[in-house]
């Protein structure tokens, strides 16, 4: 095949490189300059929040929430097993515990049964993951948290658009984060958002992601802070992005449509679900493959590669990383064996979606069906 299709691309346009330009013309190319309270601005309005603050990535965004609420040594954060490295590390950073709890075979989203049973009176909070682009089921999460008493913080990194009963992420819990990497429904190249209607709570992080300076008196500090600021030229293409955030929404839908409908005979394959509520914003197109194991996966992977297809698995479940100890969560490492990425970007054309899934399917048959071993095609 010529033609290769990457996994992800960002759409980049005349406009992004309007709002950039005038930043960098400006002369606040850092962390000062009109596009940064702008950009927080529109996000607090998008997400209908009254307060957002933009980081350095995802990444901090999380670390920031858990140290703003005082979570450290000697607690525990609940997260979902099955999710990026980072929903998990960012506890370790904090000084706290992570503890891994089962999802939901649906949504791919945090069990609330699951998180019910490993709540410890050492729990302070917990971090539902809108995975891939679909929310968690929050309403449940959120009783359970108010009866325990645990902070919510929303990983939303994936999922800018998402909605539950038509009110967004990110506006769920008690306060939501998400990244804007390259890759992400939006993006400012690296960069991250928290958003919360907590006045007080926005306050601290504000001064804890700029070294935890005093507000009145320059260059003295009464902590230890971070440098976790986010650059007035990555906000102005964020605020390009943002502008342009409901289209991507619709083509991402419309790419989802399209994967569909190309792979509708195949019952083998089954694509994102949505669960009755919920909007998905569809962040990736996930394929799961009825009977697949892990070396099969990863040879499908291989084999698509050879035909110009790029794709991902998915995650591993978190608590089998060599520096945590594995979980009792089924659900995670079952679905985490039989399920890939499959490319999704605002320009891919149906065009292409047809050759993927075209390739899709030949590529399941020769290896999949066949029951050839990885070993065979590495």
């Amino acid at each position: 095949m010529s033609e290769f299709i990457p996994i992800s691309q960002p759409s980049i346009t005349q406009l992004e490189s309007d709002y950039v330009n005038e930043a960098v013309s400006s002369g606040w190319v850092s962390s000062l300059g009109k596009f940064i309270e702008l950009f927080e601005d529109e996000f607090a309005s998008y997400c209908g929040t009254r307060e957002a603050l933009c980081v350095a990535n995802g990444t901090v965004a999380l670390h920031l929430a858990l140290e703003a609420y005082g979570i450290g040594p000697g607690d525990e954060v609940v997260v979902p097993d099955l999710s990026f490295i980072a929903t998990a590390n960012v506890v370790l950073h904090a000084g706290a515990t992570p503890v891994f709890a089962d999802i939901e075979a649906d949504s791919l989203c945090l069990s609330p049964e699951s998180l019910r049973k490993v709540i410890t009176p050492r729990t302070k909070a917990v971090i539902p993951v809108h995975l891939y682009g679909h929310p968690a089921d929050m309403e449940s999460i959120n009783a359970i948290a108010a009866q325990y008493n645990l902070k919510v913080i929303e990983d939303a990194a994936e999922a800018h658009g998402s909605m539950l009963h038509d009110k967004k992420v990110g506006n769920l819990g008690h306060c939501g984060t998400f990244s804007f990497y390259g890759n992400k429904n939006m993006t400012t190249g690296e960069g991250g958002m928290i958003t919360t209607n907590d006045s007080e709570f926005a306050k601290r992080c504000r001064m804890l992601r700029d070294h935890a300076m005093d507000s009145k008196k320059r260059y003295w500090h009464y902590e230890p802070g971070f440098n976790y600021r986010l650059t007035n030229i990555q906000a102005a293409l964020g605020c390009a992005q943002l502008e342009r955030l409901p289209g991507f929404l619709e083509k991402r839908k419309h790419i989802f449509e399209t994967y569909q409908s190309n792979l509708a005979g195949h019952s083998h394959i089954t694509l994102n679900r949505t669960l009755p509520g919920a909007t998905n914003s569809y962040w990736i197109i996930c394929a799961e493959f009825e009977g697949i194991n892990d070396h099969q996966r990863d040879a499908l992977m291989v084999e698509l590669k050879k035909r110009g297809v790029d794709s991902r698995p998915y995650f591993y479940p978190m608590s089998d990383m060599p520096y945590f100890t594995t979980a009792d969560t089924p659900v995670a490492h079952s679905v985490s064996r039989r399920g890939i990425n499959l490319p999704t970007f605002v320009d891919l054309t149906d065009s292409q979606i047809e050759l993927v899934c075209e390739q899709l399917v030949q590529a399941f048959d020769a290896i999949c069906l066949s029951g050839v071993s990885l070993d065979d095609h590495a």
